[in-house]
């Protein structure tokens, strides 16, 4: 799980190699190293399937398997993934940790932007994913409809209530940790679910605010037809 600005599960289907459990960065080298959309897709991607090859990743992202390879290896340098073991011809890679923790340095503008473009690029992947989800979402069986919610809310908070906030849900989200990679741990009629929870303050709202109502001050009256 991903803390700071980019908030994603890096839990997957296979153990990773490495010892680490969790990847930590704010460096701004390597965040902008995977601040590519295709870059954030194809580990997105490798984190839903636990490891998979170069031609299987360029199919499923509609990338040349060159590109795919391009990319996947930048993803390598900067310490994202890794080769799994041979399988046949072709190497599959895969995470190099379970998880990770991107939170941005907050005194380097730097790390903050790039820590923003790889969270704009997770989004764009989750709104499509959703999107494809609520478009097939007539199939799902009775008993799962109301599992599924979508809320929005507006609300006024100090700058530590949205940190505790953020951390209460990520309380929620690991009491589940575990069960992607050891099935023993998944209790009889568990599936797989996603959460998308983003938390951002809004510091221009009381100008933007100010503006729309100076705008309908100016605006001249119409009277009903």
């Amino acid at each position: 799980m991903t803390d700071g600005v980019a908030r994603t599960t890096g839990e997957g289907t296979a153990p990773a190699v490495s010892e680490r459990a969790v990847f930590r960065t704010d460096d701004p080298v390597v965040l902008r190293a995977f601040a590519h959309p295709l870059r954030v897709e194809l580990l997105a991607q490798l984190d839903e399937l636990g490891e998979a090859t170069a031609s299987e990743l360029g199919e499923l992202t509609g990338q040349s398997v060159a590109n795919a390879s391009f990319h996947l290896r930048q993803l390598e340098k900067a310490g994202f993934i890794e080769r799994a073991a041979a399988t046949g011809r072709e190497k599959p890679w895969r995470p190099a940790h379970r998880h990770r923790s991107l939170e941005p340095d907050p005194h380097d503008a730097r790390s903050v932007q790039e820590s923003g473009v790889i969270s704009a690029a997770y989004l764009q992947h989750e709104a499509t994913r959703l999107a494809r989800f609520f478009a097939t979402s007539a199939t799902l069986p009775p008993e799962w409809v109301s599992t599924v919610t979508f809320t929005t809310a507006g609300f006024w908070a100090t700058a530590e209530e949205l940190r505790a906030l953020g951390a209460q849900i990520q309380h929620l989200v690991d009491a589940f940790a575990g069960r992607g990679t050891d099935p023993a741990l998944r209790p009889e009629g568990a599936v797989h679910a996603r959460l998308l929870a983003t938390l951002n303050p809004e510091l221009d709202h009381e100008d933007r605010a100010g503006a729309a109502r100076t705008r309908r001050a100016g605006s001249p009256a119409v009277e009903p037809g």
